[in-house]
């Protein structure tokens, strides 16, 4: 477990060229991560490396974890934790528990981690205290707000990394603010874009049927949106009635589910507003393609409409993905009802941002990834 005591970028390139076949294990929990991980297992798989993936069970609904299996063509003899739903502090605790022995029995060369969900900062926990390297797939980025779970998971994360894969030149200028070493990071690009281009082209046979011409597309999952009974009833009515102006299609994330049914609300004016069970990600990616806006909380889907060049209206006050506003065609919106409305009715009257695509983001980051790794 000590092949890679230094960090990967200061590892002279003819040690590198010489090193044996490597063990890279892989940690994945949530939707995004397996977007991430699959373009990543095929990059190093065609360098020769061997692969493990272990699969947490963070998300335990079908079309939120193992239809991705199906989709992205990641291994399907993936290791299952099958740690399931509970607060954060007792899922992240049994990620832990459930993953240490995983590790001994493997002893990988180097444990990779995507993103910032329980799953990732428990395996960089867990790899920090067995002096496991750790690898961090989308470092550095910061929404300087603690207040939000994923925040913590972030720093917490790059603070053990012993390398660190970042998709923009902010997400740099912040881990080098915070200590960490220059020669530990590398800026390589987005490498869920990755997964976006090379299934664009097939998303197209997964199109729901009996689209309109125009909708709009909407989900909803973080505690601050969802947990706040009064906060979320005006947020379904306001989608309400935007639905009334232009067919909401909304997939509505178990957790979102959940809290509506407890408030007993009826969100179905007209059937204007579609509430759909989570969606395989080729069905929803074709949809992203298509809508004329997205109304989101999520941080993957301000990137892949910042690549689509869809509009997105984010419902938060910060964004841990900048460029996604700065350069992209995201605009966050926070909590102000008032101002979603307006930038609505702004795309409906034909002012959209566009933006355009960051630098890097180009479906070929997991392959500059895994030329510094292999």
């Amino acid at each position: 477990m000590s092949v890679l005591e230094r960090p990967l970028g200061a590892m002279p390139a003819a040690a590198r060229n010489a090193a044996p076949q490597k063990h890279f294990l892989h940690v994945v929990g949530a939707r995004p991560n397996f977007m991430k991980a699959a373009p990543m297992i095929r990059a190093l798989s065609r360098r020769g490396s061997v692969q493990t993936l272990v699969h947490t069970g963070q998300h335990y609904d079908f079309n939120m974890s193992e239809v991705f299996f199906e989709q992205l063509g990641l291994p399907r003899q993936a290791t299952n934790l099958e740690v399931g739903p509970g607060s954060h502090a007792k899922q992240t605790a049994e990620i832990m528990m459930r993953l240490e022995p995983v590790l001994l029995e493997q002893e990988p060369a180097a444990v990779v981690v995507y993103g910032d969900v329980n799953s990732t900062v428990a395996a960089a926990l867990v790899s920090a205290k067995l002096r496991i390297p750790l690898v961090h797939v989308e470092a550095g980025l910061r929404s300087f707000d603690r207040s939000m779970p994923e925040e913590i998971n972030r720093l917490l994360t790059d603070q053990v990394a012993d390398t660190l894969f970042t998709p923009s030149a902010e997400a740099d200028e912040n881990l080098q603010r915070e200590g960490i070493a220059r020669e530990k990071i590398f800026r390589v690009g987005n490498v869920m874009i990755d997964s976006l281009v090379r299934l664009l082209p097939e998303s197209a046979q997964h199109l729901p049927p009996h689209l309109p011409d125009k909708f709009a597309l909407a989900t909803l999952h973080r505690p601050g949106n969802v947990d706040v009974p009064a906060y979320l009833r005006q947020l379904l009515g306001t989608f309400a009635e935007l639905s009334k102006k232009m067919p909401i299609i909304f997939p509505v994330h178990p957790r979102t589910r959940l809290r509506i049914g407890e408030l007993h609300l009826d969100v179905m004016p007209n059937g204007t507003l579609h509430l759909l069970d989570p969606l395989p990600y080729l069905s929803f990616l074709a949809l992203e393609q298509r809508a004329t806006v997205v109304i989101t909380d999520s941080g993957g889907i301000q990137e892949e409409t910042t690549f689509l060049r869809v509009p997105c209206l984010t419902l938060r006050e910060s964004t841990e993905r900048p460029i996604t506003v700065t350069l992209g065609s995201n605009t966050l919106v926070g909590r102000e009802i008032g101002r979603l409305v307006g930038e609505f009715e702004s795309v409906l009257a034909g002012r959209p941002k566009r933006g355009a695509i960051p630098p890097l983001w180009d479906g070929h980051a997991a392959e500059r990834i895994a030329a510094i790794l292999a």
